[in-house]
């Protein structure tokens, strides 16, 4: 029983049940349960096929882990190795493939069909700079009320405003329209 205040380790719908430690993402040492290990290490002198407590005196010996790389093989890998640095490294190399993966971004610009010429350059300078940024550009116009009857002129706004971005950009869907919107994405030319 806790020792302290009664009740103490009640939550608002009963007992609490102890807290779990997080789980390792291998066996290690004791927790290994297979009678025989293919042992590997780069310390390891007598790689092969071994009774696991032969395997784990020899980890012991070089005051390392036995860690179990390979669970479903038959037998079992395991590695002597230090189990803290080994995670330590793993983790330091995921992020350093999230940090090299390229986040894509899509700036919006929205037009209305009637948009005037000063707005329209205006925007295609944003755009301009966006594309040389390296990110993705998605154009619309959005049509209010009875505007939808002039989604011809929305689509000619839209091809006019990929042509004049076809030297930074590379148009990825023509105008399409959907409900009261019409898109359009570019997409930045590949630099050489």
């Amino acid at each position: 029983m806790a020792l302290g205040r009664p009740g103490f380790n009640k939550g608002p719908r009963g007992p609490r049940p102890p807290f779990k430690k997080k789980e390792a993402e291998h066996n290690i040492n004791e927790y290994i349960r297979a009678p025989q290990v293919r042992l590997v290490g780069e310390n390891v002198e007598q790689q092969g096929i071994m009774a696991l407590a032969d395997a784990r005196r020899i980890a012991d010996e070089q005051e390392l882990d036995l860690v179990e790389i390979s669970p479903n093989a038959d037998p079992p890998v395991c590695r002597v190795i230090d189990y803290n640095k080994f995670i330590y490294e793993q983790k330091k190399k995921l992020k350093e493939i999230k940090a090299n993966a390229k986040q894509t971004v899509i700036k919006e610009i929205r037009f209305g069909p009637n948009t005037n010429e000063h707005d329209f350059q205006f925007k295609l300078k944003h755009a301009m700079g966006f594309l040389e940024a390296g990110e993705k550009v998605r154009a619309y116009v959005h049509f209010k009320g009875r505007a939808i009857v002039y989604k011809e002129q929305g689509e000619i706004l839209l091809l006019r405003f990929a042509q004049a971005l076809e030297e930074v950009g590379k148009v990825e869907q023509l105008p399409k329209l959907e409900g009261k919107r019409m898109f359009l994405i570019v997409g930045p030319r590949a630099k050489k």
